[in-house]
Parts: C-alpha cells; structure tokens; sequence
C-alpha cells in the first residue's frame, strides 16, 4: 500500500517520472442513487484502463479526494469505498452549493475529474487483532464507511465490531437498506437509532447515538474506537469513550477542514501546526486535546 499522499509515478522507459498532483484524472460516472432527499451516492471509475487498479487498490480507508468540474470548482469528498473491493471509487455528496449542484445534474456515462487519494487515513494495521467501536452521526457514516467495509471483509484480522449509527428520522439514515442487511450478519453488531420517527415503523432504537453504548462490550486495552458526525456530538460520544476506559491514542475522528489543493501548499486548512489536508482528516483523541481548535 502506498504511503498516504504518497506522489504517484509512471516508469517511461528506465525513467521514474512523478505525476504532477495539481492535475485531475478523468473519470466516468457508473451509477448515482439518491440516499436521502439532499444526499446521492456516486460511483466512478477512472477512464484510463492502465491507471484503474492502481488508483483503487493504493489507497488507505479515511482518506478523500478532490472532486472537480470545470466551471463549477473543485472540493474535498471522502472516499466512501473501500480498496479491498478495488475498481470503483465511491462518494457520497451532499448537494449544498455551486459544485454540488451541478455534480447532481450528471448523468451516469458522464464525466468527473479526481485529484488524490490526498490525507493520512486510518492507520488499518494498528487495528489489526483489535476490537472496533464505530460511532456515526448523521453525515459521519460515509467517511466510516470506507473502513467498517474494510474490516468487514478482512474479517479474520479483527476481534469484536461494534457499529453505532444515528440520525435524525429514518428518512436521514445513509445506506439504511445497507445497514438493514448488515443487522442480519452473525459475526459483528449493528445498532441503529434515530432522533424522531415520524412514520412510527421505524423497527430499532428511538434515541440520541450515545444511547447505544448500552449495547457494546469490548475489552478496553484492546478496542479501537472511530467516531464521525457533525461537531456536537463529539464531546458526548467522546466521553462515553473514556467512560469504557479506551486510551486516547486508540480513539479516533475524522475532522474536514476547508480544503484547496489538497497536498500542503496552499495553508487552506492549516489548524495552529497541522495541515488537514496532510496531517489528517484522521486525527486521534490525543491530537485535539493538543489542538484545540482541530473540532
């Protein structure tokens, strides 16, 4: 696997020659699907036949990409698919601005630009023997998605899996078909809940996310713990972390910045010392304590 941020290079002849990372890659929309009402997921695949497998395999869970059109700009968007199911990069956009809306009017068969994967990612082989407590809010299960689908399917290499995931009704609730299928699985645990339900056929939990620590039972000397969601829910889902007694250099977050090119040049994204865009999005708890104004 490659190292995260890692330049990419072709060999022509006996030449190593690095590719410039300010240029975009063109890609082919496959399939969309609308996950909620202002959410659509998005899978893609790289044009170039000899580029496909090395875009898609030499990526680490957790990172993002930059996702561009021209006329219309270029933002980060985490990597919603995982490299062990290799040939597709997969995204899930909210539509809230001029980029977003124009993504939303693309047909499959059209055209999108990428730039990356850019970011550090979660360190996948430190997790390795480990048991793992994800925690979602909202928005917060795409960027998890990339590696609960990777623990899943290297199975073997981790212990107990716990899965946490809120929303606000089930109208809100990313991959919930998804998720409905993965409750049926028999070797991880899958909690879901919602804030409201106003259809009332909701089948699961009613409740905040932190509500669902009543099911979780992990060694916590051996747990890594994952959290994703709008800022709010951090503090809380933090502390029920610490209740479990999990150490902070096991705890970790994925925190968006405002982002621009994506390597470190521009200082877009720079918190105090650290770069998100290089430094992070994946961050451990022991780095926000350290810098307080990384959330």
């Amino acid at each position: 696997m490659l190292k995260a941020n890692a330049p990419k290079c072709n060999i022509r002849g006996n030449v190593v020659v690095e590719e410039n990372p300010y240029l975009p890659e063109r890609a082919r929309i496959v399939r969309k699907f609308d996950l909620t009402r202002d959410v659509r997921f998005f899978q893609v695949r790289i044009c170039d036949p000899d580029k496909v497998m090395t875009w898609t395999t030499n990526y680490k869970p957790g990172q993002f990409m930059m996702v561009s059109l021209p006329n219309a700009g270029e933002a980060p968007f985490s990597i919603t698919s995982t490299p062990s199911r290799p040939g597709l990069f997969e995204f899930c956009i909210r539509k809230v601005g001029r980029l977003t809306s124009k993504l939303f009017e693309l047909k499959e068969n059209d055209y999108i630009w990428l730039r990356g994967p850019f970011g550090n990612g979660f360190p996948v082989e430190m997790m390795y023997g480990k048991d793992l407590l994800f925690v979602a809010g909202g928005l917060g299960a795409a960027p998890l998605r990339s590696v609960l689908l990777y623990a899943l399917d290297y199975r073997d290499r981790f212990g107990k899996i716990f899965y946490l995931y809120g929303a606000r009704t089930p109208d809100d609730m990313l991959f919930r078909e998804e998720f409905f299928r993965m409750k049926e699985r028999d070797d991880f645990e899958c909690y879901l809940t919602v804030d409201a339900d106003p259809t009332g056929l909701w089948p699961f939990d009613i409740g905040v996310v932190t509500s669902l620590f009543k099911y979780v039972n992990v060694d916590a000397d051996n747990t890594v713990a994952i959290v994703c969601g709008p800022p709010v829910m951090y503090k809380y889902v933090v502390d029920e972390f610490l209740k479990i007694g999990i150490p902070d250099d096991h705890i970790f977050m994925t925190l968006e910045r405002k982002m621009k090119c994506g390597i470190g040049k521009c200082g877009q994204c720079v918190v105090e010392h650290k770069y998100t865009c290089v430094d992070g999005p994946v961050f451990t708890l022991w780095d926000v304590k350290n810098i307080r104004t990384l959330i």
